[in-house]
């Protein structure tokens, strides 16, 4: 067994507990405890050695000296002592198991008796250990796991970059080990000292030895060789190599020592044991976490209670905590840096310093009095860091400042080598700042990510020269254009969050990249390239604000030379599809679009027109000529057939479709969606990538609405929660955002309002969070269908009206046509028969001349029910409106519609005493209904059918 086992003493406290090792006699508050002679022998041997793990051999070999026993027998003793103590009861921990070693008592001890020779004393005359934090915030386990890794290796560095609170977890884990050490602790703050050769005499003075020799490394091992003292050594990092050669030193000699070091690189010896201390955990960028979540992160904690400790009066609104969320990410959890933010607070309140922060990292903003000097602001920790650098690694990191976030190796090898620094030195640059916790690594994907904490970069980017800004810039921009025309379109192809990852982050150093390349002292050639390159990558991304902005921006900055070039289709591309998303208008979308297919077809190139007429078709749905987006996508369905790609191919049929489907055609529609769906996944690129989605994953909601128009309610039903559940998983906004909008239309029209109130939620959240502002109005407006049919239905008209309103002016006609639908059922059942007369004959005049036939059949019913409800004799016109609405459904094989129909004709002809006629008309449409039997239009023609017989 350990060393430190090897003591005993007279009585041994943890928790309520009292352990009498001479007289065998357990006790809990002051009650005794029956333990058998085997669970008592084991409680003794673990608790003489706290914090370090027995192996299970020495624990038989203590217990059954004489006998030999198995695993079996220590397993069964090992239960009835945990049973006995409570241990795991009410949150208690005494004994923990480590798999494949052995057993570690965790609790802490105090003792009392006398201790063998050749121990610390209780009185241990040298202790020196600062005192405790009051409250020290989201370091709990890493005190834990350092006071165990420390007991089971005796050597442990706390590496860390500066700031990050190494002194004080280091000083909580000195406190936690105490009495296992009685009191025997030593803390050597070396962040005072620059002189290696005085290391060791450093140690050696705080134990009252003499230091009057020039080496008094051989005293103080003969004292240290037979203690069992801790000893904590901060703050390593500028004399390392003196310390790591002593600490190995007391390693091999005293073997009843254990070290604590704290630094900013590890030692590197062999005894050594590193742990690395990562920034406290901030909340994700991330608008859908509760303010309780929020509020539940270390850094969150700590900013607002060291605030609060500095005279803040705080009573913060949920959007000043996500406020104080955005903080901490912007100082990435640095315990430092958000204890010196945290202290401004008072003084400029909690707006005012963000701001603060977001124009720039003020990195002299002061802190504690008594914090060591190196600490009170941090231009004086990051100057700490900087100074104890090589020349090579100074200049390396600044250069590194001109990435933001994430970069691979790679990127940084490419950008930062130049004629006088080549590849190996910032490799091993790199490296070294890695080892000495200036920067951070973390593996993503299939790569190693490096990134500067923003603190650190911040003070990178004063040290740049103008003339180093403009190279690095430039060099920065290139970079990141080559990689978006390598691996943009690699983005669809990818169907876990985790795999796109990577391409998230190094999104953020497109962006810094574009905002050098139009800033003041950047690029404007390299900008343009780079914003082409970008454009279709936003778009794949959902991210259509920067799209467009970044594209506006390229376009007005070409000259004469570029019209006409591969960067303006691209640009054209992007400014068109995400205005369309964002504003859906018609002028500015349709004119960008139609440029852009233009030059694509002066380029001669198919797939280029494919990515183009696949949008345009969507365009024309949305701004309401659906005539024309049949013919866009039948172009674009005819060159996708060209193209040796079944991905391609599938695009091209999902367009066809879609289009088929709104202007009424559900037999070919169905063909062309259930081809395009049944496509299996792609796990490599496609030249159908580039658009930005794939048609498997758009054909499903689309496809579910065309499913219960002809006459299969629970069909539509599975495929409409299907494609929303393919679509979540797919993390794709616009995809999700289509499947759901197919989705609840099935769900209203089956008349299933729980279903529908869910999923508009969802279409609300999901399409706010990426600015798709017609599909919130679209959203909104089904709640006011919903609102009507639940009762409330004033409310209803007025939120179906706003909606609508909001559409016509984004020129978003897609939807416009249920929603009057809907709003017309609401004026009817208020009695507002004239306006609502008036809407629905203006609804079909434009229904007629743009081609969304899908819907004429249920607006003729409606419009043969509202002449029915109005006062006078309109009994023909209704018929003749039934009669038509019945040709159209049957036309356009809209069984749904049709039921619909036969069911209210038939009603109608029944009160005119034609009972015969009602049945002979509604009985062959309803048998034909084989699913959905228990759907409000089916189950309302079977019950009309039971009447008349």
């Amino acid at each position: 067994m350990s060393n430190v086992g090897d003591t005993t003493a007279d009585e041994l406290s943890f928790g309520p507990f009292r352990l009498s090792v001479g007289q065998r006699l357990l006790t809990k508050d002051g009650v005794r405890i029956d333990l058998g002679a085997r669970a008592l022998d084991l409680l003794i041997a673990l608790t003489l050695a706290p914090n370090v793990v027995v192996a299970k051999k020495d624990l038989i070999s203590r217990v059954w000296p004489d006998v030999i026993v198995d695993e079996g027998s220590l397993r069964f003793h090992m239960t009835g002592l945990r049973k006995a103590l409570g241990d795991g009861q009410d949150g208690a921990r005494y004994i923990t198991t480590i798999a494949g070693r052995g057993y570690c008592f965790v609790a802490p001890i105090s003792r009392s008796g006398r201790l063998r020779q050749g121990s610390a004393a209780p009185d241990f005359p040298h202790a020196l250990l600062p005192g405790r934090l009051d409250r020290m915030v989201g370091r709990e386990q890493d005190v834990q796991r350092l006071a165990e890794k420390l007991m089971t290796s005796r050597m442990v560095t706390i590496v860390g970059v500066g700031g990050v609170g190494k002194t004080t977890v280091a000083t909580a884990v000195a406190h936690h080990l105490a009495p296992t050490f009685n009191g025997a602790v030593l803390f050597a703050d070396y962040g005072m000292l620059s002189d290696p050769g005085l290391v060791a005499a450093g140690i050696a003075s705080m134990l009252g030895l003499p230091v009057g020799s020039d080496d008094v490394r051989p005293s103080l091992i003969a004292y240290l060789r037979d203690k069992q003292i801790l000893l904590i050594l901060d703050t390593c990092e500028h004399l390392i190599d003196a310390i790591a050669d002593l600490v190995a030193t007391i390693v091999d000699a005293a073997p009843q020592v254990f070290l604590l070091a704290t630094s900013r690189e590890a030692l590197r010896i062999e005894a050594e044991s590193v742990y690395r201390l990562d920034t406290l955990a901030c909340p994700p960028d991330d608008p859908e976490l509760s303010i309780e979540t929020v509020l539940s992160f270390p850094a969150t904690r700590l900013f607002i209670e060291r605030a609060a400790a500095s005279g803040a009066s705080l009573n913060l609104s949920d959007q000043e905590v996500r406020v104080v969320a955005g903080i901490c990410r912007k100082l990435d959890g640095m315990a430092l840096a958000l204890e010196l933010a945290a202290r401004r607070v008072e003084s400029y309140g909690l707006t005012q310093t963000a701001t603060l922060l977001d124009r720039h990292l003020t990195l002299g903003w002061t802190g504690s009095r008594a914090a060591p000097p190196r600490q009170k602001t941090l231009q004086a920790t990051l100057d700490w860091s900087f100074g104890l650098l090589t020349e090579v690694e100074r200049l390396v990191l600044r250069r590194l400042a001109v990435f933001v976030g994430d970069f691979t190796l790679d990127a940084a090898l490419e950008v930062i080598s130049t004629s006088e620094m080549h590849p190996p030195s910032v490799f091993e640059a790199i490296d070294n700042l890695v080892a000495k916790s200036l920067l951070a690594t973390h593996p993503l994907g299939a790569m190693m990510r490096y990134r500067l904490l923003d603190t650190t970069r911040a003070y990178a980017l004063q040290s740049q020269t103008e003339a180093e800004r403009a190279g690095l810039g430039a060099r920065h921009a290139t970079y990141y254009r080559r990689w978006l025309e390598q691996f943009g379109p690699d983005w669809p192809t990818l169907s876990t969050g985790l795999e796109r990852l990577p391409y998230f982050v190094s999104i953020n150093n497109v962006r810094a990249a574009l905002e050098w390349c139009f800033g003041e002292h950047g690029d404007i050639d390299v900008g343009i390239r780079l914003a082409a390159a970008a454009a279709s990558v936003f778009q794949v991304m959902s991210l259509f604000p920067e799209c467009q902005r970044w594209s506006e921006r390229a376009l007005l900055a070409l000259d004469d030379a570029s019209k006409g070039s591969i960067e303006e289709m691209h640009l054209q591309a992007g400014l068109g599809i995400s205005r369309m998303y964002l504003q859906g208008g018609r002028e500015t979308s349709q004119a960008a679009l139609v440029r852009s297919l233009q030059i694509a077809e002066e380029r001669g190139n198919a797939l280029d027109q494919l990515r183009i007429l696949g949008p345009l078709s969507m365009l024309s749905l949305r701004i309401g000529d659906f005539n024309a987006a049949l013919r866009y996508a039948r172009r674009c369905s005819a060159i996708a057939m060209t193209v040796d790609d079944p991905a391609t191919v599938e695009l091209g049929r999902f367009f066809l479709g879609n289009s088929l489907h709104f202007t009424g055609d559900l037999i070919n529609a169905r063909i062309e969606l259930e081809a395009a769906a049944r496509s299996e996944p792609r796990s490599q690129r496609t030249p159908a990538s580039y658009v930005g989605f794939e048609g498997r994953h758009l054909a499903g909601g689309i496809l579910a609405r065309n499913l219960w128009l002809q006459g299969y309610p629970a069909q539509a039903d599975c495929r409409a929660r299907q494609a929303i559940s393919d679509a979540a998983k797919l993390d794709h906004s616009l995809t999700l955002c289509i499947a759901l909008l197919g989705g609840i239309a099935v769900f209203l029209w089956r008349d299933d309002l729980p279903s529908a109130e869910e999923h508009i939620e969802w279409l609300i959240s999901r399409a706010g969070l990426h600015f798709l502002s017609p599909y919130v109005s679209v959203a909104q407006g089904f709640q006011g269908e919903v609102a009507i049919r639940r009762g409330d239905v004033k409310a209803g008209i007025e939120t179906l009206r706003r909606c609508i309103e909001k559409l016509h002016s984004a020129t978003y006609e897609v939807f416009t046509t249920m929603l009057e639908i809907s709003l017309v059922k609401g004026l009817v059942a208020i009695g507002e028969f004239d306006e609502g007369l008036s809407r629905i004959n203006r609804t079909i005049e434009l229904v007629e001349k743009n081609g969304d036939l899908c819907y004429l059949p249920e607006l003729l019913r409606i419009r043969a029910n509202l002449l029915l409800s109005m006062p006078g004799s309109l009994a023909i016109d209704a018929e003749a409106c039934f009669t038509r609405s019945l040709e159209q459904s049957r036309n356009t094989g809209a069984r749904a519609w049709e039921l619909r129909t036969a069911t209210d004709l038939a009603a109608f002809w029944v009160g005119d005493g034609r009972v015969r006629d009602a049945r002979a008309l509604l009985q062959p449409v309803f048998e034909r209904f084989g699913e959905g039997l228990d759907t409000a239009d089916v189950m309302a023609a079977e019950r009309l059918l039971e009447k008349l017989y």
